[in-house]
C-alpha cells in the first residue's frame, strides 16, 4: 500500500437501521477498491465485514469494523457501524473519528426509526451525511415513498444527485444530473455503460438539475452572483457549492444503489472522493493517535484501532499514554476486517491498528513522550437494560468478575458493576440482544454456566412525621461494664428547620449545640443536632451516636434498604462516669434510631426514570397503554420527523425487560431512552407488598 497524505484520506461511518444492506453495500465498496475480488453476502456468511462468530450466526454486524479502499488518488477508510439500537456503541466511537458519513436508507421501508436515531446523533455533531438509498431492486422499492420520506425527515436539507431507472426487480440505471450522465448497468456483475441521458428521462433530469444547481449555489456568494446571471454552474463548480454545504452539514446528498448488484456503489465512491471533507488533523504536529476501539482476535490476541491524530506513526514508534506509560508499537497495519496490510507509516487522519499493547484500550490517547496531548473519551449512550447475573458455580464467581471486565473492556457500553447494597453483579448494557451476547461470550469464549434474572430494585426509605424514641444499653459481666442512655427525635428533613416540638406531651424547644449534615454517598442526607443540656451525655460521646445511626441507615427498618433525608435531634441521655464508653453509645444511638424511625409514618421510596419512546404514529396507542400498566404516568407528546414522542415517568421496578416488550408491540420499529430522575414514595399496596416479602425473607434466614 502507498503512502496517503492527509488531504488524500476520506473517513466515512456507514449507518443505517437493520437489514438496509450497509454491510452489503461495504462488500461492493471494498470490491471497487480493489481489496477484494469477488463479494461475499451475508446469507453465505464471508462477507469481510460480519465475520465474527456470532455476527455470522445472526446475520447482522454487532461490532464496527473498520475498512478500507483504493480509490482513484484516495484512501477511503470506513466503518460499517451495527445498525440495531442495542449495539449502537459501535457507531458512537466511529462517529468519533470519521469526518462524514454515508446514511444507508431501505429503499422499501425508508426513514425507520433506527435510522432517524443516526441522523439525531449526526446533526448533533454535525457530522456530514451523503444518503445512499439503497436494495432498489427490491420488490417493494418505491421512490416516490423515498422522496416523501426524506422530506418529511430533512426537509429541505436533501437535494438528489440521482434518480433510479426501472426501480424494483428491473433496476438497472441511474440519472446522474451532476455529471448528467445516464449509468446503465449490463449485468449482475456491475458491468456500466456511461450514455446520453434518454429522451424520456431528460425532463425529469432538467428538474433535478435546476434544484441541485440552486442548492449548490447557496453555500458560495460568488457561485450565487453567477448562478442569478446566467442561471447555471459547470460541474465543477457545483462540486465546490456541493462541499460547502456537505461540510457544514446543511445539505445532504441523495445516491441510488444496489449493493448486491453493485449499482452506483462506485459512483458513491467518487463522490465521496471528490466532495466528503478531509481529515482535520496536522501532520506538522507532534505524532498522537487515539483507540477507538479495541478487540481480542483469534491468532492475534489484543488488537487496537486507532486514528492517527497528529504527525506520523511509524512502526517501532515510541508513545506513552497521558499517565507517562511507555508504549512502543513494534507494526503498525492497515485494516479491512480480518485482513491487515503491515504498512511502515501512517499519516494523520489516517486510520490503522496495532496489536498487544499493554496500554490499548478504547479512549486511550498515545502520543509522542513530553508531548502533553490528550483526547477527549468517547460518550456513549447511558444503558437501557439491566439485570443481575451469577454463576451456576459459586466457585466460578471470580472467573465470571474477569470474564466480566475483559467483554467490558473490549465494549465499554457493556457496564459491570457489583452492587454492596443489593448484594448482586449488575450487568447493563443497551438491550436484551445486548445483553444476550454477553451472555454467549461468556458461556462460549470463557466457558463458564451463568444465570440472569431481574435484579433487586434500590429502593429508600425515609420517613413522614415526627417521633422520640429512648434506648438505653447496659452490658455487666464481671469487671467494667457498657452503659449508655440517648433519647433522640426524628423528623423528615424537608423545609425549614424547626425546633420546637410536642415531647412527652409537653411543648418543648430544643437548643442545638452543635450540628453534622452529612451527604450520604446513595442519596439524600442526614441531619444531626445535638441539644443535649446540663452535661447528661458528654460531648465526646456524640461521634459514637451519630456512628450508630449511620450504621442503622445502611440497612433501613423497613425492607433493610437505604434510609435517607432525616433529621435527628439528640436532646437528651445518660451515662455512667465508668461504664459509658462509646460502643455503648453506638448501640444506643442504633437502637433508639431504628424504634423512632418505625414510628415516624416510615415511607418507602422507589426511583424513577424519565423515559422517551420514539415511535412510529400507529403504535403509539400500544406504546401508551403499556406505560401506563408499568405504573407510568404520562407527560409530553409530540412529533419528530413523522414519529410520534411519547415522555413518561415510570419507576425503575417496572422497566426490566422494557426494551424487549417495546420491540414485540412495535414490531421493532421504536427506540427509547432512560434517565434517572428522582426517588418518590411507592403506593400503598406496593409498599405493603415490600414489606411482607422483606419479612418473609428474614424468616428464611432466622
Amino acid at each position: 500500500m502507498k503512502e496517503y497524505q492527509t488531504k488524500d484520506i476520506r473517513n466515512v461511518v456507514l449507518i443505517g437501521a437493520t437489514k438496509s444492506g450497509k454491510t452489503t453495500l461495504a462488500e461492493a465498496m471494498l470490491y471497487e477498491g480493489k481489496v477484494i475480488s469477488r463479494c461475499g453476502t451475508v446469507e453465505d456468511k464471508n462477507t469481510v465485514s460480519d465475520n465474527e462468530e456470532l455476527e455470522k450466526i445472526n446475520q447482522r454486524s454487532i461490532y464496527a469494523t473498520p475498512l478500507y479502499a483504493e480509490f482513484g488518488d484516495k484512501k477511503i477508510n470506513f466503518i460499517d457501524a451495527p445498525g440495531a439500537d442495542d449495539f449502537i456503541g459501535g457507531a458512537y466511537s466511529a462517529f468519533r473519528v470519521c469526518e462524514s458519513g454515508v446514511l444507508v436508507i431501505n429503499a422499501q421501508q425508508g426513514v425507520e426509526v433506527g435510522t432517524d436515531a443516526f441522523v439525531r446523533r449526526a446533526e448533533q455533531i454535525k457530522l456530514p451525511l451523503v444518503i445512499a438509498v439503497n436494495q432498489l431492486d427490491t420488490e417493494k422499492a418505491d421512490w416516490d415513498n423515498i422522496q416523501n420520506s426524506l422530506k418529511e425527515t430533512f426537509g429541505g436539507k436533501f437535494i438528489n444527485i440521482q434518480f433510479p431507472v426501472n426501480a424494483g426487480p428491473s433496476f438497472d440505471g441511474i440519472v446522474d444530473v451532476l455529471t448528467m450522465k445516464y449509468y446503465h448497468f449490463k449485468d449482475a456483475a456491475g458491468a456500466v455503460e456511461v450514455l446520453d441521458i434518454p429522451a424520456e428521462y431528460k425532463d425529469q433530469a432538467e428538474e433535478y438539475r435546476a434544484a441541485l444547481i440552486e442548492k449548490a449555489a447557496e453555500f458560495d456568494d460568488a457561485l450565487m452572483e453567477k448562478y442569478f446571471e446566467e442561471g447555471d454552474l459547470s460541474e465543477e463548480e457545483i462540486h465546490r457549492g456541493l462541499a460547502l454545504g456537505v461540510d457544514s452539514a446543511e445539505v445532504y446528498p441523495v445516491f441510488c444503489t444496489c449493493g448486491k448488484k453493485d449499482i452506483g456503489v462506485k459512483r458513491l465512491m467518487e463522490f465521496i472522493g471528490d466532495v466528503a471533507p478531509a481529515p482535520a488533523c496536522d501532520k506538522a504536529k507532534p505524532a498522537a493517535l487515539f483507540i477507538y476501539k479495541n478487540a481480542v482476535e483469534q491468532h492475534l490476541g489484543e488488537v487496537s484501532y486507532f486514528k492517527v491524530m497528529s504527525g506520523s506513526i511509524t512502526s517501532g514508534i515510541d508513545l506513552e499514554d497521558p499517565s507517562g506509560n511507555k508504549e512502543r508499537l513494534s507494526a503498525i497495519y492497515a485494516v479491512a476486517g480480518t485482513k491487515k496490510e503491515a504498512v511502515n507509516v501512517l499519516n494523520a487522519g489516517d486510520f490503522g491498528c496495532a496489536v498487544k499493547l499493554k496500554n490499548g484500550k478504547s479512549s486511550t490517547t498515545l502520543a509522542l513522550p513530553g508531548s502533553g496531548i490528550k483526547f477527549d473519551k468517547i460518550s456513549y449512550p447511558a444503558p437501557k437494560y439491566r439485570c443481575a447475573i451469577k454463576a451456576k458455580v459459586q466457585q466460578d464467581e471470580q472467573k465470571l468478575g474477569e470474564a466480566l471486565k475483559k467483554i467490558a473492556s473490549e465494549d465499554p457500553t457493556v457496564q459491570v458493576e457489583y452492587s454492596k447494597e443489593l448484594r448482586q453483579t449488575i450487568l447493563s448494557g443497551n438491550g436484551e440482544q445486548h445483553i444476550n451476547i454477553v451472555k454467549w461470550l461468556v458461556n462460549n469464549e470463557y466457558k463458564l454456566e451463568v444465570e440472569l434474572f431481574a435484579p433487586k430494585v434500590p429502593y429508600r426509605e425515609t420517613i413522614t412525621k415526627v417521633a422520640t424514641a429512648q434506648y438505653r444499653h447496659k452490658k455487666q459481666s464481671g469487671g467494667a461494664g457498657q452503659f449508655g442512655e440517648v433519647h433522640l427525635l426524628v423528623c423528615p428533613a424537608e423545609g425549614e428547620l424547626n425546633t420546637k416540638f410536642m415531647i412527652n406531651g409537653k411543648e418543648t424547644q430544643l437548643n442545638i449545640k452543635t450540628q453534622d449534615i452529612s451527604e450520604m454517598e446513595w442519596g439524600g442526607k442526614l441531619e444531626f443536632y445535638n441539644c443535649v443540656v446540663g452535661g447528661a451525655i458528654d460531648l465526646g460521646f456524640m461521634p459514637a451516636i451519630l456512628k450508630g445511626i449511620k450504621e442503622r441507615m445502611v440497612e433501613g427498618p423497613l425492607t433493610g434498604s437505604y434510609a435517607r433525608d432525616i433529621r435527628v435531634f439528640v436532646y437528651d441521655g445518660k451515662m455512667h462516669p465508668v461504664d459509658s464508653k462509646e460502643i455503648a453509645f453506638i448501640i444506643a444511638g442504633r437502637n433508639a434510631f431504628r424504634e423512632a424511625f418505625r414510628n415516624a409514618g416510615p415511607k418507602i421510596l422507589e426511583p424513577i426514570y424519565n423515559v422517551e419512546v420514539m415511535t412510529p404514529s400507529e403504535y403509539q396507542g400500544a406504546v401508551m397503554s403499556d406505560l401506563q400498566n408499568r405504573r407510568g404516568m404520562l407527560g409530553d407528546m409530540g412529533a419528530d420527523k413523522g414519529f410520534a414522542i411519547l415522555k413518561a415517568r415510570v419507576p425503575l421496578a417496572e422497566l426490566y425487560r422494557y426494551s424487549t416488550t417495546l420491540s414485540s408491540i412495535t414490531a421493532g420499529s421504536a427506540t427509547f431512552t432512560m434517565e434517572f430522575a428522582d426517588y418518590q414514595p411507592v403506593p400503598g399496596d406496593v409498599q405493603s407488598k415490600l414489606l411482607a416479602e422483606y419479612a418473609a425473607q428474614e424468616t428464611e434466614e432466622d
